[in-house]
């Protein structure tokens, strides 16, 4: 019995009615069994059909509503496995949203795909199936056993016998098929990651010319995913074929019992009729658990996950501290800031100290590996630091996951996520209240008013997944204009323009200088170009900051800074 299922909302009184309910369908079974044995004797013994017919009637009556009582339960269970995992997928999508793009590349796009795609609706399948066949495995039994045990003694207990044996080996074969899921979903994981991640590398592998050959490494994930998924049907094979057997043997224990003592006249036609035909019924719902648990068993495995994820502590949840909105007067000051690899044993980033002053350009550089994202990620509280301190208008608070800070941030990361819609709707996607004038103004402000004339349906293009593709300069566009507005006055990018050419960089510079006007911008590219529109620049050497100060007295030092201009060879003009 999974734990969990206590804790989801209505679960308790879900399986308070079907308990009820299975009571009830339990004692029809019964009923169902004895008139049928009735008119089954009375016909073997010549009865009148007038005699007879009441029988069937009362079958018939037992039967409908032993089948009505099914169909309760199954609508019950439906509306609750339908509320429950559409609960769970509303949540689990927030906590993606308030885990930030920092975890979902931790995890891998592609987990999180498979479980809100494939793993809520087998969540769904697994509440919907599992509850009712466990209740039912419990109390249809006892109930059919303890009427057997008033009937016939002998056959009650080659029963309670047989059954403790068929759930052990129920167990069993649960753990041996628990272990293969678990590889099959592993490996359906791996597959779905690496689907989604060739789909965004497709581009570059032709670029390059390795399109072809990556047909090979495709196949290896799939074959794994196959021989996986082989494994794990045939046990699923093999365990309902054992509990046929096992309950089919007992039945024919029983039977053989059954047909040598009412040949002694031990026992009556009628009472062995009504065992007889109750012996199956007794077996059916612990074959119906053992075989819908493998159906299940991705589904359990989906909502541990989420139930997991949904657990997990995130980034600035009991941080509700409101700070002023970030003015001319403002100031931020970092001391000693540290940030550790949170699965290794290795530091990211140390002694970070800066101090930045109402609408300052922060520019972030370092080689390539340096720790310029994670100081963003620290920045837009996507990651909480390790060690250090951090000062806002002199108020100390613990990270920047706190809600005043975070409300006043704009995230443009380098590959901005363009949604399937309108190009309209992707601009004005976090101010849907946005007029169409607005949007114009942010569309002009970012040059986009060329590009978008040019469109067959102007604003209401259809961009994103089944619309028209965009290239990497018009996303970019794009993600400015959702800045603009938000009218936020804090912009962090993380390498906005390393995937751009020069060209079209360029382009996109000319057009976002007057946009970082009046904010603080925290600047990080290896673009070093961007430097000399910076009032304050950061060097990152090995996760430290070796140096600081605007590109003029940089460039006269001939430090840290200056051996990185030497390095890119006409990355910025003298």
């Amino acid at each position: 019995m999974d734990k969990k299922l206590f804790h989801y909302k209505g679960s308790k009184l879900l399986m308070f009615l079907v308990g009820l309910l299975t009571v009830g369908q339990a004692i029809a079974i019964v009923f169902q069994a004895i008139f049928l044995a009735g008119a089954i004797t009375n016909m073997f013994e010549g009865a009148a059909w007038s005699a007879v017919l009441p029988y069937f009637y009362r079958f018939g009556v037992a039967y409908i509503l032993r089948h009505l009582i099914q169909w309760m339960k199954e609508r019950l269970t439906n509306r609750f496995a339908e509320k429950t995992s559409m609960d769970y997928q509303e949540q689990l999508i927030q906590k993606l949203f308030k885990l930030g793009p920092w975890s979902m590349g931790k995890h891998g796009s592609g987990s999180f795909i498979t479980l809100c795609l494939e793993g809520v609706p087998s969540f769904k399948t697994y509440l919907e199936l599992f509850i009712p066949r466990f209740i039912a495995s419990i109390c249809v039994p006892i109930i059919i056993l303890f009427y057997i045990l008033t009937v016939d003694t002998i056959s009650g207990v080659i029963l309670a016998i047989v059954m403790p044996i068929m759930i052990a080996f129920l167990i069993l074969l649960g753990l041996i098929a628990k272990k293969q899921m678990d590889a099959q979903w592993d490996t359906y994981q791996l597959l779905s990651r690496h689907f989604v991640d060739s789909l965004r590398g497709l581009v570059t592998l032709k670029y390059l010319g390795k399109s072809k050959s990556h047909q090979q490494a495709i196949e290896t994930v799939s074959n794994k995913y196959r021989i996986a998924t082989n494994r794990t049907l045939r046990v699923a094979f093999l365990s309902t074929f054992s509990l046929d057997f096992f309950s089919s043997l007992s039945v024919a224990i029983v039977a053989v019992e059954l047909g040598l003592r009412l040949i002694e006249g031990n026992i009556g036609l009628e009472p062995a009729l009504a065992i007889l035909i109750l012996a199956p019924e007794y077996f059916l719902p612990v074959r119906d658990l053992g075989n819908d648990y493998h159906a299940t068993m991705d589904g359990k495995e989906a909502g541990d996950q989420i139930y997991q994820l949904l657990e997990q502590e995130e980034v600035g949840t009991q941080k509700q501290i409101d700070i002023p909105e970030w003015n001319e007067s403002s100031t931020l000051k970092v001391q000693h800031l540290m940030k550790n690899a949170d699965q290794e044993e290795r530091t990211l980033l140390q002694n970070i100290d800066f101090s930045v002053n109402g609408f300052q350009k922060v520019g972030i550089v370092g080689a390539s590996g340096a720790g310029k994202s994670t100081l963003i990620q620290l920045l837009s509280g996507f990651s909480e630091p390790n060690a250090g301190k951090i000062f806002m208008n002199q108020r100390e608070i613990e990270s920047f996951s706190v809600s005043g800070w975070q409300k006043q941030i704009t995230y443009i990361p380098q590959h901005p996520y363009i949604f399937s819609g309108s190009i309209a709707e992707n601009i004005s996607w976090y101010e849907p209240n946005a007029s169409i004038e607005q949007i114009k103004k942010a569309v002009e402000m970012t040059g986009l008013t060329e590009f978008i004339a040019s469109l067959p349906n102007g604003l209401e293009e259809k961009v994103g997944q089944g619309g028209r593709a965009l290239s990497g300069g018009e996303e970019q566009r794009i993600a400015l204009a959702r800045t603009i507005l938000q009218e936020r006055p804090i912009m962090l990018f993380d390498e906005p323009t390393a995937h751009l050419d020069i060209e079209t960089e360029h382009d996109i510079k000319n057009m976002m200088l007057p946009i970082l006007e009046n904010k603080l911008v925290f600047f990080a590219t290896h673009r070093l170009h961007w430097m000399k529109n910076m009032d304050v620049i950061l060097v990152i050497e090995g996760g430290q900051l070796v140096e600081k100060g605007n590109h003029e007295e940089l460039y006269r030092n001939k430090g840290a800074y200056y051996r990185l201009l030497q390095a890119q060879r006409g990355g910025i003009e003298e």
